[in-house]
């Protein structure tokens, strides 16, 4: 049987209504079922016996959180079918053809949607820098040779962030309505890869923290993300946030805005490539960083100086990297 994640409490009242809980639309943290979702799905239940409902309508209807009572059915008896509700919702359902299958999305998958559609609403712009990353890998490895706790580039590039962001704070900022909120922390957000989406846990106030603090702080909050185990709070107040996707291979993206930020800094994967040194071409370590940010907050200098700042402090490593 496929587990499911829920609150001991949704657990108890569903097996008093006897609900199947692979069924049931989940909406709280980390994807798990909560009391509410219980409560909605039974409530669906009483109201098939008022109108005559598939079970899959009401599914779709608790899901779009669609009041059945208002919806007409098309089928015998005016009984309401999955096409009735995705008509009440303004949308056609698309042809299914043989071996494909309509999942409903989970409620972490149908947050991070709609927050990705908020955020691609947003005008904004990406820019890249190549950043030559060989002396920030050898020191990075004589490090993690003599230290127990092992740091990772993306503790380096964090790092780095938290760094230039003192010296860039005008980052820091969202846009609401006609004016522009100027924060002060620096409060970082990483975001982590689910299994069903993804979780943007914040450490906050990162510039005041060694590198060895950083990493434990970056390394225990992805943890713990992926074991569903962080609380809301842990979530929330981010001023500037850090995507990698360098494990993937990726060489370049465009990382959509986590709002209410205004900027979010996307991190690629290393890979040979040629720099002019001294006026000779070298095979070098190079590594891209691509910021997006709300061109209604910020224009492209000061962005283009935050991520020159990033660059330097990641090509001059000893500044991250205290030898010995």
């Amino acid at each position: 049987m496929k587990f499911v994640k829920a609150t001991p409490y949704a657990r108890k009242i569903a097996k008093q209504y006897h609900i199947d809980l692979t069924a049931v639309t989940a909406t709280g943290p980390g994807g798990a079922v909560v009391e509410k979702d219980v409560e909605r799905a039974h409530e669906g239940r009483q109201r098939t016996r008022e109108v005559p409902v598939t079970p899959l309508a009401v599914r779709i209807a608790d899901s779009m959180q669609i009041d059945l009572k208002n919806v007409r059915g098309t089928g015998l008896g005016g009984k309401i079918s999955k096409n009735d509700v995705l008509a009440a919702a303004g949308r056609q359902d698309d042809e299914m053809y043989p071996g494909e299958v309509r999942e409903v999305l989970s409620g972490m998958r149908r947050a991070v949607a709609e927050k990705m559609t908020q955020s691609y609403a947003v005008p904004s712009v990406t820019i890249t820098t190549k950043v030559d990353v060989t002396g920030l890998l050898e020191l990075r490895a004589e490090y993690n040779t003599c230290h127990k706790e092992r740091i990772t580039i993306n503790d380096l590039v964090l790092s780095a962030v938290a760094k230039s962001l003192v010296k860039n704070k005008r980052l820091l900022c969202s846009f609401d309505c006609d004016s522009i909120i100027y924060k002060d922390a620096i409060n970082l957000g990483l975001a982590v890869s689910m299994d069903d989406g993804v979780l943007v846990p914040v450490i906050r106030n990162a510039d005041q923290l060694e590198l060895k603090e950083l990493a434990q702080k970056a390394h225990d909050l992805a943890k713990r993300a992926r074991e569903h185990r962080l609380s809301p709070d842990e979530c929330a107040g981010s001023t500037f946030t850090v995507t990698n996707m360098g494990m993937f291979g990726v060489e370049a993206f465009t990382p959509l805005i986590n709002l209410p930020d205004a900027a979010i800094l996307g991190v690629c994967s290393v890979s040979d490539g040629c720099i002019v040194k001294d006026g000779l071409p070298q095979v070098r370590k190079v590594m891209r960083i691509c910021l997006t940010f709300d061109h209604r907050a910020m224009d492209g200098a000061m962005a283009a100086k935050f991520n020159l700042a990033v660059r330097e402090y990641l090509e001059n490593p000893e500044s991250l990297i205290k030898k010995g």
